[in-house]
């Protein structure tokens, strides 16, 4: 049985900007655009970019993908159901379908470089590089009589390093994907650590196959990856909330690729909550349950990272009784990690805060405010 989001919180997420439409003026769209020139360039394809609503029908963003049943990814704790037949998209490979569909007429040959990208709508945790509406991009190239395969998909994944961060060192490691086979995730270098850009592989048979498209005649190269991290990579920044920060003179560094010149950080604060929640919690739901709490001040949520969960048959008699558990619930411990990025929060502000967020994660009978 799914839960589904209210009106208002529907309509307080497709309000988000969207960072890599080209009207936003933002580094996002020109990282976008030096990928989809540097990718047309070197086959010499023309580009497709569809950017559909972020409604979709959950048969596009699973099944039609070759998404199990039972995948967890499926379940309301983890995204953002409206009906039982329609969410927003946790991906936005969710809108290929249509874009496969729309290929069944044609009968020439056909070679084009299919680009979406936009928001994703995700429940996950809070921390520096995570964030529940981030924006993807899909990069599938669709082609007709002739072949693609693993030294065509090789090629890709150089040039959208190349396209990313100039001269990196990368890596191509093997990755199962719903809808690809050969599938591979793409690691990068930086500062000797190997990081994840992109997930990619060929086009599924069975998906081309859904849409009417002969694998005999079709084929094609699917990559997605998240432009948040990209763009954070290229430019050096290290919070993702500066993306969208409205300090002017954070905001006036986001309008192209240059490199990120740091500007004086608020000194944060730290808040430890002691929960009673369900026993099976996780940190990404409790970052969407923090977030969705604070509303337009969530920016001020820098981390929530879950140090300890002690279920209720691992506790003392004495403990089971002051914190008010019953069967199926846990103790969590909660660090929250507070830091507005225009200005020094007072303490009383902090306490306000914790105290929001605390009200919402816990569970139990008894409040301890501060």
């Amino acid at each position: 049985m799914h839960s589904y989001i209210s009106h208002s919180a529907l309509q307080s997420a497709l309000a988000i900007p969207d960072l890599s439409d080209p009207s936003a003026g933002h580094a996002m769209s020109a990282m976008l655009a030096s990928i989809t020139d540097a990718l047309a360039a070197i086959w010499n394809v023309p580009v497709a970019e569809h950017r559909p609503s972020p409604l979709v029908s959950v048969r596009d963003n699973y099944d039609r993908l070759g998404f199990n049943p039972d995948d967890i990814t499926r379940d309301s704790r983890y995204s953002r159901h409206v009906s039982p037949t329609v969410m927003l998209r946790s991906h936005t490979s969710a809108g290929m379908p249509a874009v496969l569909d729309s290929l069944r007429p044609e009968l020439d040959r056909y070679d084009t470089l299919h680009v979406l990208p936009g928001l994703v709508y995700r429940r996950d945790a809070v921390d520096r590089t995570h964030v529940g509406t981030p924006h993807q991009v899909d990069l599938w190239r669709l082609r007709s009589r002739g072949l693609l395969g693993v030294p065509d998909l090789t090629t890709m994944l150089g040039a959208l390093v190349e396209a990313v961060l100039p001269g990196a060192h990368w890596r191509a490691v093997p990755s199962s994907h719903p809808y690809t086979t050969a599938g591979v995730q793409l690691d990068v270098q930086v500062r000797g650590e190997w990081l994840e850009l992109a997930e990619a592989g060929l086009v599924a048979a069975t998906v081309l196959r859904a849409s009417g498209l002969d694998p005999r005649r079709w084929c094609g190269l699917a990559l997605g990856m998240g432009l948040d991290r990209a763009l954070m990579l290229r430019k050096g920044i290290d919070d993702i909330r500066l993306l969208r920060s409205t300090d002017p003179r954070v905001r006036g560094q986001m309008s192209d690729l240059s490199p990120y010149n740091p500007v004086s950080a608020m000194p944060p604060m730290r808040r430890d909550l002691s929960l009673v929640c369900a026993d099976d919690v996780d940190s990404e739901v409790l970052g969407d349950a923090a977030r969705s709490a604070l509303g337009q001040e969530a920016d001020v949520l820098a981390g929530l990272e879950v140090l300890a969960i002690t279920p209720a048959s691992q506790l003392p008699e004495g403990a089971l009784t002051r914190l008010g558990l019953v069967t199926g619930q846990a103790n969590v411990l909660v660090r929250l990690t507070l830091q507005s990025l225009e200005r020094t929060l007072t303490s009383s502000e902090a306490n306000v805060v914790r105290n929001r967020v605390y009200k919402a994660l816990h569970e139990g009978p008894t409040l301890e405010l501060i």
